[in-house]
């Protein structure tokens, strides 16, 4: 197996000139207006293609995309249980080696991608994702992070963030919503020595589209967190779900960034960041932190942030 960098090195990715025209998530689904999710993983299927096996866990995608007797997906695709679309995807790529060693069928360059929400990825998947990347399946995940449970009814998952107003950690007298921070899953990835981990936002999809390529080329696992605006959970307007994402990136709260064979990548440095507040202000499930909660809430932000920099070798500021 050779490294990631070697497979990349003649990568040459998309532009907004040389976008991909095929469609393998149909339109015609059931998402919310202004999903951000959906439109995420619609560009990340734009960059794989149709040479794909899909697995999916159930979630928010899943019950948009395949109501039965109908499909928004135009390419194979398995609806697994919540917690073990990283051990399906890894049984379907160990049943492709084996048809392919066995002269069964002939198709060796097959793409197996997995993908879940915060959920199914950051709680009850995290075991079977853990251990696929283990074992060095050629897959990519991608998580398709809302930062809440938001099929079911907008409950708290470890990846929802600090101060955030979900149903099941509502702001009150002693309390200000979520309490602890946000799980970093893509970092949990990376401990694992993979080698390829990224985060992607819908509001810059010339560079989600080319990490989902990316992905798609190194050999073995592959790992991609992606932010992914729920206008219905996060109580904000259905035609700003592309603006929250650019604010999550502009103001430090999400950065971007690759880690290829252990190296840290910064994919976009900021020159002037917004503060968190102004991120916060479209979303009323932050409505309710007071300017000393906000302050605290940036102060993390920035640690973090530098800690990102110094990671990939730039200097702040």
């Amino acid at each position: 197996m050779g490294t990631a960098t070697e497979a990349l090195k003649d990568f040459k990715g998309f532009s907004l000139k040389n976008m991909p025209e095929v469609e393998p998530l149909s339109p015609g689904h059931r998402a919310c207006q202004g999903c951000g999710e959906v439109l995420a993983l619609r560009q990340a299927m734009k960059a794989i293609g149709t040479n794909v096996v899909v697995c999916s866990a159930t979630g928010c995608m899943e019950i948009i995309s395949s109501p039965f007797p109908q499909t928004a997906w135009r390419v194979p695709w398995i609806h697994v249980a919540f917690e073990n679309a990283a051990a399906v995807v890894s049984g379907v790529e160990a049943a492709y080696k084996a048809m392919n060693r066995k002269k069964k069928i002939d198709r060796p360059d097959v793409t197996f991608l997995a993908y879940g929400g915060d959920g199914a990825t950051a709680d009850i998947g995290l075991q079977s994702l853990s251990g696929a990347l283990e074992r060095g399946h050629n897959f990519i995940y991608l998580c398709l992070d809302n930062e809440a449970y938001m099929n079911t009814g907008i409950q708290r998952s470890s990846a929802t963030p600090f101060g955030a107003s979900t149903t099941t950690s509502p702001p009150g007298r002693k309390s200000s919503g979520q309490a602890t921070w946000k799980k970093n899953v893509a970092e949990i990835a990376v401990a694992h020595g993979i080698p390829y981990v990224a985060t992607a936002a819908p509001a810059f999809p010339v560079d989600l589209m080319n990490k989902v390529k990316k992905a798609s080329l190194v050999p073995g696992p592959a790992y991609i967190h992606i932010y992914s605006p729920c206008p219905t959970g996060w109580r904000c307007a259905v035609d700003e779900s592309i603006e929250v994402a650019r604010l999550a990136v502009q103001s430090k709260v999400f950065p971007l960034y690759e880690v290829i064979d252990g190296q840290y990548i910064l994919s976009r440095k900021l020159a002037r960041p917004k503060p968190v507040s102004e991120y916060f202000k479209p979303q009323r499930r932050f409505r309710h932190l007071t300017d000393s909660e906000i302050d605290f809430i940036q102060q993390r932000v920035d640690e973090e942030y530098e800690k990102l920099l110094k990671k990939c070798g730039v200097e702040a500021g």
